[in-house]
């Protein structure tokens, strides 16, 4: 065994103690984002085509018309897809199913409201979410992480005075999450809702949509050295 590995080993001349920090920060959401899915049906291919473009491209139109307060827009998965009669020989298509998937993210909850209003009033389009979440630059984050060394301190120390004694060193500080523990970045808190029309006319009122707060966790694992006690 060398001197280092002698070092690192918990003696009673130098004994160790292990504890867990944990916090938990709340804080109101930085961003909302929303899915937006365009249909269109009919029997002739390129008519249904020629109308899923149309409807993504009005779609596209009004949620950039909202850019001081989009932060992405994304063309997820586009889909044409002939389906079948059931009865009768051979293959016969009946209609054509086209649909286009698009999610919008945002900063300005009351455009959110005023935008999600306006998209679910477009022609057979539906509307989810919205889905809140926190960005990974936000400092709550580092509140947290702080938060919880602190707590993994008072935690070590808590013990070391039960003992008749105070802490020495600082040995390690660990945030990797155990392997049976999944990490949780602080990220969305889903509240999804699904809305839409089949038909448009005036343009509803918007609808008052409340951001969700979120919480933020952060755990530490903290070794340190004790000054021996005195008597046990």
């Amino acid at each position: 065994m060398t001197r280092c590995e002698r070092l690192h080993m918990a003696t009673p001349e130098n004994p160790r103690i292990t504890v867990r920090g944990e916090a938990r920060v709340d804080t109101a959401p930085d961003l909302a984002r929303i899915g937006v899915v365009l249909t269109a049906r009919g029997t002739d291919r390129r008519t249904v085509l020629q109308d899923l473009t149309r409807r993504n491209a009005t779609a596209v139109d009004l949620i950039r018309a909202y850019d001081d307060a989009l932060e992405d827009l994304e063309t997820g998965a586009l889909s044409l897809v002939p389906e079948l009669a059931r009865r009768g020989r051979g293959e016969h298509v009946r209609t054509f199913h086209g649909v286009v998937h698009l999610a919008a993210t945002l900063t300005d909850f009351t455009a959110l409201g005023e935008l999600a209003t306006r998209l679910a009033d477009l022609d057979l389009t539906r509307v989810d979410g919205p889905w809140w979440s926190i960005r990974p630059t936000s400092p709550v984050h580092a509140e947290a992480r702080t938060e919880a060394v602190r707590d993994a301190v008072r935690r070590a120390r808590s013990y070391a005075q039960a003992l008749g004694t105070d802490l020495a060193a600082l040995v390690e500080l660990d945030d990797t999450p155990p392997s049976d523990e999944p990490f949780d970045f602080g990220g969305a808190a889903p509240r999804a809702a699904a809305f839409g029309t089949e038909a448009a006319g005036d343009t509803p009122p918007p609808l008052d949509l409340e951001p969700r707060r979120q919480t933020v966790t952060a755990h530490i694992t903290a070794r340190f050295t004790l000054h021996p006690p005195a008597t046990l």
